[in-house]
């Protein structure tokens, strides 16, 4: 479920509007009041609470392959989002039914041109769609609860929450195209000396996100962040068909922020000689034994395994695997680490994180929430929905535009009371390979991202996509580079094999795909030694790389040299 952003966002941009009182978020809370107290007076059944949010995008974007400009872009988007409670707390048209996901709002393409009629007369239509809809569904629910079995959590469908009131200046967007194409093009000209390399793309992108909340308990928000990447990717294909993909990220708040054109000369050669040695590499073999983890690859471990089992809703959920919800106060993972994850956190090691914020997609306030202590786990990740013995939100529901919210993760966050220095965990693995008496142990330097399953009736594993592996051998020969492998494993079993730490933390900034939809994330680590871990083959295409040799650069191409 963790995706890279390799395919999302960067460019240039940021001043802040000077505060204001807010037109767009006056039109949406006049109408949103309008609508619940006529909805109120006149509907059977009448709402009992309704929201809206509009998020604001403003991006830019250039990408350049091999010294050319493939393709710029920039634009602003609008999109509204409704939600309209009817019945009551204890049971209303968002109850959850087992093989039924409620889906109520649409993300319906809202002007951005400030115009109060035009605003209104499309909340006005949305929040009419969504009535019908919300009282349609409440009916079936009323009916459905009187023939089937009763749930194992019978908690309510919303919690009571304080209404918020916030406005900030928010972040306009401010791109200088042609200074970003003329870097993306020079960095991009360096992956033609590799011959080996089929493509290679540089993407630099920048957005803003602005969101607009008002509900009729009075919430009234206004806050934004802006978000820069630089994304280079290299992608060739080995004599055996097996497709192979290098890459490196940057990120940053600001575009300011983002690294020197000769540490991102640095890092793209890396790339392209990180692919160039996998061409040469020897195929992965299936096997199972101790290895270390990077805090890259650790945090997307940790994102996979872990991070996904203890979002509420999946507590509730009796279509799920429910991995750790009798698991309160219990020990779930070793007693020398714990998981927090902080939305309010800007900055781990030295980068810019990607998956904070102010408030969530239902106003509720960014905090800071400490799941596992000591091994023990604590609470669960929380939205408005409430789980039995958890009545509140923590801050944690969130969504792409157009789906409905459920609780997701932020910026998980890996501490460790057992943590040394790099090289002794590395020493740390040659013993343990020894006293299993391996033939080797594994290094995973980096990850791609991964995917786990959660549901009931699907299998309760995970997958984690390692692009840089190597051998580790207790002889002392030199560590192996070796390709096509794929990380799998069972969450339980998985955790009770950590060992130690290092004490270095790294950031892995993603987004991560769920219910949902893609919601910025990061996850930082330090890296971590498992007593057992097992590898299995990828899977590969029969074709083989291309039979024609790479062109040669002539004057009949014409373009910049």
């Amino acid at each position: 479920m963790f995706k890279p952003a390799r395919l999302a966002l960067l460019l240039s941009f940021a001043s802040l509007a000077p505060a204001q009182t807010s037109f767009l978020l006056d039109a949406l809370t006049e109408e949103l009041n309008r609508n619940f107290r006529i909805l109120k007076e006149k509907a059977d059944p009448a709402p009992y609470f309704m929201s809206c949010e509009v998020t604001d995008l403003e991006f830019a974007s250039v990408s350049a392959s091999l010294g050319v400009i493939q393709n710029t872009g920039q634009g602003r988007s609008r999109a509204l989002d409704v939600s309209v409670r009817v019945g009551s707390p204890h049971l209303d048209n968002y109850h959850r039914v087992r093989g039924d996901r409620a889906q109520f709002t649409s993300g319906v393409m809202l002007t951005y041109e400030d115009n109060a009629n035009a605003i209104k007369r499309r909340l006005w239509m949305e929040t009419d769609r969504a009535y019908r809809a919300a009282a349609e569904r409440l009916i079936k629910i009323r009916t459905s609860s009187r023939v089937k079995v009763a749930e194992e959590d019978d908690s309510d469908d919303f919690s009571a929450e304080e209404p918020a009131r916030f406005q900030q200046p928010v972040p306009r967007l401010k791109f200088d195209a042609g200074e970003w194409a003329e870097r993306a093009r020079r960095l991009s000209t360096r992956f033609r000396q590799y011959p080996g390399i089929l493509t290679a793309r540089v993407t630099v992108m920048a957005q803003t996100d602005t969101r607009y909340f008002a509900s009729t308990e009075g919430s009234r928000l206004e806050h934004g962040r802006g978000y820069a990447r630089v994304i280079v990717t290299a992608t060739a294909k080995a004599d055996d068909g097996t497709d192979l993909t290098t890459g490196q990220t940057w990120e940053a708040v600001d575009p300011a922020g983002l690294p020197s054109d000769e540490v991102l000369r640095t890092g793209s050669d890396q790339v392209a000689k990180d692919l160039t040695a996998l061409l040469r590499a020897p195929a992965a073999e299936p096997f199972v034994g101790p290895a270390i983890f990077s805090g890259r690859s650790a945090g997307v471990f940790f994102h996979e395994i872990f991070g996904h089992r203890i979002e509420g809703h999946r507590q509730k959920d009796e279509s799920e695997g429910q991995t750790f919800t009798q698991s309160v106060g219990t020990k779930v993972l070793p007693d020398f680490l714990g998981v927090v994850f902080d939305p309010t956190a800007r900055k781990a090691a030295g980068v810019d994180l990607n998956g904070w914020y102010l408030y969530d997609d239902e106003g509720i306030k960014a905090r800071p929430v400490t799941v596992v202590e000591n091994g023990v786990l604590k609470t669960f990740l929380m939205s408005r929905s409430p789980i039995r013995g958890f009545e509140h939100s923590n801050g944690h529901g969130r969504r792409q535009p157009g789906l409905e919210v459920v609780s997701r993760q932020s910026n998980l966050l890996v501490q460790s009371s057992r943590a040394v220095p790099d090289a002794e965990l590395r020493k740390l693995l040659l013993e343990e390979i020894r006293r299993q008496n391996k033939p080797y142990g594994l290094y995973f330097q980096d990850i791609t991202g991964g995917f786990t399953t959660t549901a009931r009736s699907g299998l309760q594993a995970f997958k984690v996509i390692p692009v840089v592996v190597y051998r580790v051998y207790p002889d002392g020969r030199p560590d192996q580079l070796v390709r096509g492998a794929d990380i799998v494993g069972t969450p339980l079993a998985s955790f009770a094999k950590i060992l130690a730490t290092s004490n270095r933390q790294e950031v892995f900034n993603g987004y991560c795909g769920a219910e949902s939809g893609n919601v910025p994330v990061s996850a930082v680590a330090p890296a971590i030694l498992v007593s057992e871990i097992e590898i299995e083959k990828k899977a590969k295409s029969q074709d083989r790389p291309p039979l024609l040799p790479v062109p040669e650069a002539g004057a009949g191409q014409g373009g910049r040299k």
